[in-house]
């Protein structure tokens, strides 16, 4: 006979699988702030980014009339949901955050420099979520410090594994 803890059965519940990532983003920018959001999106958007049809490339953060959105990020059209007509993948999404949230983040999109970029879509407990930062843009020497830098990381693995 097998016992599951209750802990052990929350635990599995809130498992939370990756939907997209944004690996451009840690490449391009430095982060300096992480938050999780909610996502707004119709039903067949949610099966077709459960689906693994959602990327993030090219995508950014904008904010219009006190609301911030996922601009530029595409959920393609789920193939079991019919006739869609004039559906576009690439429309803008609204993103649900707290009121201070909102403001925090406001504020520092418009200080020069820092940008707001999503970094990966999930799940959480059957909700569709952002992990959204503030992100400072890095220069062509700052790139090539991280190459450096990831590729000696790699080396020492190597070297480790092979002893």
């Amino acid at each position: 006979m097998i016992f599951i803890d209750f802990y052990a059965k929350i635990t599995l519940y809130k498992y939370m699988p990756h939907l997209a990532d944004n690996k451009k983003a840690f490449f391009d920018y430095k982060i300096l702030e992480k938050y999780e959001a909610g996502l707004v999106l119709l039903g067949h958007e949610v099966k077709s980014a459960k689906a693994g049809q959602i990327s993030l490339k090219g995508s950014f953060i904008t904010f219009h009339n006190n609301k911030a959105y996922l601009t530029n990020a595409t959920i393609s059209k789920y193939k079991q949901a019919g006739k869609l007509d004039e559906y576009d993948p690439t429309r803008s999404r609204e993103i649900l955050l707290h009121k201070k949230e909102l403001r925090y983040l406001q504020g520092k999109f418009a200080e020069k420099g820092l940008t707001i970029v999503p970094l990966s879509v999930y799940t959480k407990n059957r909700l569709v979520k952002i992990e959204i930062a503030v992100a400072q843009g890095k220069q062509l020497f700052d790139k090539r410090e991280s190459i450096k830098k990831k590729d000696a990381e790699r080396d020492m693995r190597r070297a480790m594994k092979n002893k």
